[in-house]
């Protein structure tokens, strides 16, 4: 998360050139036609009641996760307007329809946060209005281009309108400025800031104290790289992520932050996390690159932690709703301080149970689904995210220095998942050779990876995941590692292990000469549909694409219930 330098300045350098003028308001589409398959649309999303283990906390940790969980809930409002302004207006008539299509409707509004369909490319599900690529992020009529043009035109502003933390508005004349974030939402971002202010006054952890009061500073400033830091050293039993994060609502210019909120229990970490950790400099030397290519001076940790989500709002709980998360992402605090990689053990759980059992008995031969375990899937969400932080960061591409995500440009995403994937299965495999990996979770590991592919797949291959697992599925198919019987995939004994070796080189590759090229290259050739796995999904009936959590234990959390 790049924190802004110049927000506040530029936005006003903007006004004053452009003039103050303020930016029309959205308004919700006059016709609320509802798809005639919504009830269908939302069964794709099995409800899973999500409950953290809240065993071990004391009164006073209970007191602060009160406040935690109400902060938390205001970056919905927030999200909401990011994804489109008229969001509100449209959720407030939506409490009006009625029929039977109307609660349908209403729910599926919640899970995509607005009236695009986040399975089917974005098209409306609710009314007929094109959905904008810039989400509210910029004006809908924007283009790329006229973006470039103007940035170049007035260079003096060109930065605050990129930065990720402003809001590109119309001024006068129909010119670009840029509002920043402290200034656009600060009607709810205030009110969060007061609530991480209280729970901060509230906690016994000094940790976590500096924490949420250098981050409802942030809030209100823009200025994340001091709390960032903090929340670092943070290790009390209760916590919470919170702020502008992912860029991927962003699909214009895939430049904007959009904000979210978890807040979660701590669980004990065990002694075979201690052991993994213990292990990343082995596993980067282990990556089947040149050494030239390997980071083996990593210098910044990179801790393992596992929790129990009590709550997600904003980004973290939408359409497909993350089961583990790489924070923070400013880069500036990764080369100084390392990165937490945070596992959510009832989510994963709950997506395990409600998809990826279902989905093995329907995709895999039986013998094959009879070998998955929740703990060999555990596993495989862990080596991910620890993959995530092996191989080339810091890259030169012929005289210049950069960073692979910058040089990938928008090959980055699934390139990035595709490495992740397959160096987790990979990784696991080498650490059970070196006796750090139980061996009961190898015979699950190439079913549950399988498993995982085609319900990625499932989802769609237009975002950066989809598209990684099905040049996974593809690569691997081509040699000969896995295989298609009776619309039934599987494994082929002793071909995988290699086949991963030979796709982990090409991914990390491509990552270490920063070859954009190449890479779209490779995702051209790689990513086309198969029609023997669709076959294969084709067979998975109405086994849900994924979960949709219900946070109904935060809701007793709230003052009133208590």
């Amino acid at each position: 998360m790049r924190r802004s330098l110049v927000p506040i300045f530029a936005t006003l350098l903007a006004g004053a050139a452009l003039g103050a003028q303020a930016q029309a308001p959205a308004t919700p589409p006059s016709d609320l036609v509802v798809v005639p398959d919504i009830a269908r649309r939302v069964a794709q999303y099995a409800p899973a009641e999500i409950a953290a283990d809240l065993g071990a906390l004391s009164a006073s940790d209970r007191d602060v996760l009160v406040k935690l969980v109400a902060a938390a809930r205001v970056m919905d409002e927030i999200y909401l307007r990011q994804m489109w302004p008229g969001n509100p207006a449209l959720r407030d008539r939506l409490q009006s329809l009625t029929g039977p299509l109307a609660e349908p409707a209403r729910e599926y509004f919640a899970i995509n946060r607005g009236p695009w369909d986040r399975l089917a490319g974005m098209q409306p599900f609710l009314g007929r209005k094109p959905h904008p690529p810039g989400a509210g992020f910029y004006p809908e009529d924007l283009t790329r281009q006229e973006f470039d043009s103007w940035s170049k035109q007035y260079p003096e502003i060109a930065e605050a309108l990129a930065e990720e933390l402003t809001v590109v508005e119309r001024g006068a004349h129909g010119g670009l400025r840029a509002v920043a974030y402290s200034n656009r939402y600060k009607a709810w971002l205030e009110p969060a800031a007061k609530l991480l202010r209280e729970a901060a006054a509230l906690t016994a952890d000094p940790a976590l104290r500096r924490f949420l009061e250098a981050r409802a500073d942030a809030l209100l400033s823009d200025d994340y790289f001091p709390s960032e830091v903090a929340w670092m050293d943070v290790e009390a039993p209760v916590g919470i992520t919170i702020g502008p994060y992912e860029t991927s609502d962003d699909g214009l210019l895939g430049y904007k932050a959009a904000y979210e909120a978890l807040v979660t229990v701590t669980l004990p970490r065990g002694a075979a996390l201690e052991r993994y950790e213990r292990r990343l400099p082995w596993l980067e030397s282990n990556l089947p690159i040149p050494d030239a290519e390997k980071d083996l001076r990593r210098p910044a940790a990179s801790p393992l932690r596992i929790a129990d989500v009590v709550v997600a709002s904003g980004a973290a709980n939408q359409g497909v709703p993350p089961i583990a998360f790489d924070r923070p992402s400013d880069q500036r605090v990764r080369l100084a301080k390392g990165s937490k990689k945070v596992l959510l053990r009832n989510l994963i759980r709950a997506k395990y149970e409600a998809v990826v059992v279902p989905l093995a008995g329907q995709v895999l031969r039986p013998e094959d689904a009879a070998k998955l375990s929740f703990d060999a899937y555990f596993d495989l969400v862990l080596q991910h995210e620890l993959a995530h932080g092996l191989g080339p960061d810091r890259i030169r591409v012929g005289d210049r220095r950069t960073e692979v995500r910058a040089a990938l440009e928008d090959s980055y995403a699934a390139i990035e998942e595709a490495k992740a994937d397959v160096l987790g299965v990979y990784d696991a495999l080498a650490l059970a050779r070196e006796g750090v990996v139980a061996p009961a979770l190898v015979p699950p590991l190439a079913p549950t990876y399988l498993t995982e592919l085609l319900r990625a797949v499932r989802l769609g291959t237009d975002g950066g995941r989809g598209q990684a697992a099905q040049v996974e599925l593809n690569y691997l198919a081509s040699q000969g590692a896995i295989a298609v019987a009776a619309r039934r995939c599987h494994a082929v004994d002793g071909k995988l292990p290699g086949a991963l070796r030979d796709l982990a080189h090409e991914l990390l590759m491509l990552e270490a000469r920063g070859d954009a090229a190449g890479a779209r290259r490779f995702l051209d050739k790689w990513s086309p549909p198969s029609g023997e796995l669709e076959a294969v999904l084709r067979g998975a009936g109405a086994v849900p694409l994924d979960i949709r959590p219900l946070y109904r234990q935060a809701d007793s959390l709230s003052p009133a219930n208590r």
